[in-house]
């Protein structure tokens, strides 16, 4: 299978919606390929259907049979590209970082190569007894993230 020509439908086909973008593209065995796109606003099916066939009717089964899937990310894979982190600003995400560490907290800023979160948490007084809620906030550069996803609350 020509990889380079997949790719390219791929692109092209992506393209013709500004608000799309390609989140992952793998070939797995038995010539299955695998397109994982996500949008500004959400994927609808109608433009999974299109990228599908932009691709399909540009490779001939006759040549190499093939499998095609034109998906969305799950809510429960890791952001994994920086656009996906600007589309869930106002969201909580928790991050695993590359010290295993983790930190959950509001997206509030995505940078060129950092992101901010805020939260809130309960801390003794400075003063006499009790405990007052303040607001922390982290900058995280994507470097040090090892795996982000955000947080679905029901």
């Amino acid at each position: 299978m020509d990889k380079q020509k997949v790719t390219n439908l791929v692109n092209d086909a992506i393209a013709e919606n500004a608000e799309l973008f390609l989140i992952e593209l793998k070939f797995l065995p038995d010539n299955k390929i695998y397109v994982e796109v996500d949008g500004d606003n959400g994927v609808p099916l109608k433009e999974c259907i299109r990228i599908s066939r932009g691709i399909e009717h540009n490779l001939d089964r006759e040549e190499e049979d093939f499998s095609l899937e034109v998906t969305t990310p799950d809510v429960t894979n890791p952001l994994k590209v920086k656009r996906q982190y600007k589309k869930n600003i106002d969201r909580i995400l928790q991050i695993k970082l590359m010290d295993e560490s983790t930190i959950e907290g509001t997206l509030v800023n995505v940078g060129e190569d950092t992101i901010e979160l805020t939260w809130k948490t309960r801390e003794p007084k400075p003063i006499g007894k009790g405990k007052v809620t303040v607001t922390k906030q982290a900058v995280v550069p994507y470097k040090d993230i090892k795996e982000a996803k955000v947080k679905i609350i029901f």
